[in-house]
């Protein structure tokens, strides 16, 4: 669900072997220089002066300007106070979706039923039983989670348009539902969780169309989750659900200038999510801050019968990850500082650009060791594409079993795609279904001997020697491809805190490390929010303004 290598051009592309196969934009993004001195002239938009001299542009950014980046938080405490009903908050994000939502096409389906379920939780509150901190809270899931109501489930695919509603809620919705959380709708994603063709477009599905970069409409949103970090940048509700094999929360979480936490592999149950690969699929929280992340993280982790791996999880996770929100978290903190994956076309601008958040860590009393990863994972790139291939076929054959839909096999799916080539193979085609089809089991040799290999690479040669070497509590760097993929093939986790805009695309700080380390990596995220308040609001801006 989504890249393992960083920035390929703005041109359609593929990465060596992740899941996300997508169009990148090679330009970081610098903080607080939102626009500068080309942008007049764009219709819509107004122009002011920034307390640095950059010039700042400002589009229509939609109805009900109370909720817009309001946090869980927030919400709750005007909920308590009876300023605020579930179902007011509920109306006003379905008309933002209404009227914001045709720029982006982040949403692929609003809930029916959001009004009634919102009206429940009011009933609730009114006699003094709120769930969780997510009780009435409006949110987005990706389109590859399974709902047992009448929403469909389709990873964007047209194949699944119409078919059987899922017998259950994905386990994850579930924990949401128990929670209290009001579900309002389905985001848009790259088809298939881009896992269908050699190159695809992030962001892009059969049945949604292509969702929109919020910041500039014209730009990659990055994929596979790309409308749930669409959606929560563009505050279309308080929070989303996205889902990742390699990238695909991060990615776009970076990519809209959002936090995304992609848990260790385990934490978050997989049942009842389209699949690619079971080594390496989990959901995750995508939230507009790390306190809201932390929110929806504790909601959705927990022990499911149906998936074993989760047994861990019953021993790792935390009840209440609001607990670790310390602003004073990172004293004392020893953190391996990652630059190694930085871009050598420019590497001496990027270093001076990340270098005073660098510099944040040790003021706010942090240790930083550079450290540097072995070449060893650079070698694995067919390695890890063989194993998502074997996994693909396997995972998604059972699900749609389950499913009870016309189109019961991956083979069946090729078929339906060359059926309706006009539809969904006009823009790149279906080169990873054909190759998956044709490998064996999952106890064909070829597999295990691949599967042994990337996993020693990202984890005893990889997260584990890096952090072993030095005692380190957590490593640190500008968020990029590779190493959102190291994490992700291991199954350990990963944070993305957003640090601005650089030119044309937003920006971030990664916090990765060993697994079941969520606590202390939300602690570091959140103490080094609190410093750099790095998240800019998007404008819908029709394209990025060319320099005179």
């Amino acid at each position: 669900m989504s890249p393992s290598v960083a920035f390929c051009g703005n041109k359609l592309c593929y990465n060596n072997g992740a899941s996300d196969y997508k169009m990148m934009n090679p330009k970081k993004q610098n903080r607080r220089e939102f626009l500068r001195s080309g942008a007049a002239g764009l219709a819509g938009v107004a122009l002011i002066s920034g307390a640095r001299g950059e010039l700042f542009g400002f589009a229509d950014a939609g109805p009900f300007a109370e909720i817009v980046e309001a946090t869980i938080a927030d919400l709750q405490a005007k909920m308590r106070a009876g300023k605020l009903t579930s179902r007011r908050l509920v109306e006003m994000y379905l008309e933002r979706i209404r009227e914001v939502d045709v720029k982006t096409h982040a949403v692929i389906e609003t809930n029916p039923d959001a009004l009634a379920i919102a009206d429940q939780m009011d009933r609730e509150r009114k006699k003094g039983k709120p769930r969780s901190m997510m009780h009435g809270i409006p949110i987005l899931i990706k389109d590859n989670i399974d709902t047992a109501d009448k929403m469909m489930t389709t990873a964007g695919s047209l194949a699944l348009v119409g078919a059987p509603t899922p017998k259950h809620d994905a386990f994850v919705v579930g924990q949401l539902r128990k929670a209290g959380a009001v579900i309002i709708g389905k985001t848009n994603l790259s088809e298939w969780a881009n896992f269908r063709g050699e190159r695809s477009i992030s962001g892009w599905s059969g049945r949604g169309g292509q969702t929109n970069n919020p910041y500039f409409l014209d730009q990659n949103p990055c994929g596979s989750s790309s409308g749930s970090g669409v959606a929560v940048s563009a505050n279309l509700a308080a929070a989303a659900v996205g889902t990742e094999t390699n990238g695909s929360i991060i990615c776009p979480a970076l990519t809209n200038g959002v936090v995304g936490i992609k848990p260790t592999l385990g934490l978050v149950s997989r049942s009842g999510i389209i699949p690619i690969a079971h080594t390496q699929d989990t959901a995750g929280p995508m939230a507009r801050t790390v306190a809201d992340a932390a929110i929806l993280l504790g909601a959705m982790a927990g022990r499911d019968k149906n998936d074993a791996i989760t047994a861990d999880a019953a021993k790792n996770a935390a009840k209440d990850y609001t607990k670790f929100l310390d602003p004073d978290g990172l004293r004392g903190a020893r953190l391996g500082l990652v630059l190694q994956f930085l871009p050598q076309r420019d590497r001496e601008q990027a270093l001076a650009y990340y270098k005073p958040f660098i510099d944040k860590f040790r003021e706010a009393g942090a240790t930083l060791i550079d450290v540097t990863f072995t070449q060893n994972y650079g070698k694995t790139a067919q390695d890890r594409t063989d194993v998502l291939l074997y996994e693909f076929k396997a995972d998604l054959n059972k699900y749609l079993a389950s499913r009870g839909a016309k189109y019961k096999t991956l083979e069946d799916l090729i078929k339906f795609n060359e059926e309706n080539r006009d539809r969904e193979l006009t823009k790149f085609g279906q080169e990873l279904f054909v190759q998956a089809e044709a490998k064996g089991g999952l106890t064909d040799k070829a597999y295990l001997d691949a599967l042994g290999r990337i996993k020693k690479a990202t984890r005893e040669d990889g997260i584990d020697a890096v952090m072993a070497k030095d005692n380190l509590d957590a490593l640190i760097g500008p968020t990029s491809g590779a190493a959102w993929s190291i994490a992700a093939v291991a199954g350990y986790p990963f944070i993305t805190v957003p640090l601005g805009l650089r030119d044309n695309s937003a920006t971030g700080m990664a916090f990765f490390g060993k697994p079941f380390t969520e606590p202390q990596l939300i602690k570091y995220a959140y103490a080094f929010e609190q410093r750099t308040k790095g998240r800019v609001e998007p404008q819908f801006l029709p394209t990025y303004p060319k320099k005179p």
